[in-house]
């Protein structure tokens, strides 16, 4: 029996049209996050990590199995924030009042968050997190990486890889950046919190 297995969407395939394509959620979710699970168990046996968590894995791996772990760990952070398209998407409460008081206003958060996405050098992702001191950063992460490796807590992702926008977007990952705030589901990002 594999220990890790693809976690179910937690919305229907269409709903996050017309910003992700049902056709991208199924080589996305389906072909590629799938392929890092079934590397991954793949990798275990042997590796000294058959019995540790995702999280252990990420944060004390290198190499292939860091690379699938790492891949499977911000994959379902990036989908589980995600629902249907909303108008004037944006934060409340606690979290709205954090970026405020970091970043200026959620206009500004946006504008940085979007920066930090499209300049990207190469495939990754870009974080909004908790930092050791509890201050919210937004960071660059390549390949496979996440904040929690540096003992941040990760709040929200948005996939810079191509395979995350290539099919509804082409080379216009700006675009993809710019369309997907209205697909965030701020109540899963503020429960991280």
């Amino acid at each position: 029996m594999n220990k890790f297995e693809l976690k179910p969407l937690p919305y229907e395939a269409g709903e996050l049209q017309p910003v992700i394509s049902a056709d991208t959620l199924a080589l996305h979710h389906g072909k590629h996050l799938q392929a890092y699970v079934n590397n991954l168990n793949a990798a275990l046996p042997g590796s000294g990590f058959e019995e540790k968590s995702l999280e252990e894995i990420v944060c004390q791996a290198q190499g292939g199995i860091f690379n699938n772990a790492g891949q499977i760990m911000n994959h379902n952070m990036y989908f589980e924030a995600l629902r249907a398209p909303r108008q004037d998407n944006a934060p409340t409460g606690a979290l709205l009042d954090a970026i405020n008081a970091q970043f200026g206003s959620f206009a500004d958060f946006q504008k940085e968050f979007q920066q930090k996405g499209a300049s990207l050098f190469g495939s990754g992702w870009v974080w909004l997190s908790l930092d050791k001191d509890g201050k919210l950063v937004i960071t660059q992460e390549v390949n496979a990486q996440n904040p929690i490796t540096r003992g941040f807590r990760p709040l929200l992702t948005f996939d810079v890889w191509e395979h995350a926008y290539y099919v509804d977007y082409q080379n216009r990952r700006p675009d993809y950046l710019a369309a997907i705030w209205s697909i965030v589901n701020w109540d899963v990002v503020a429960q991280r919190m």
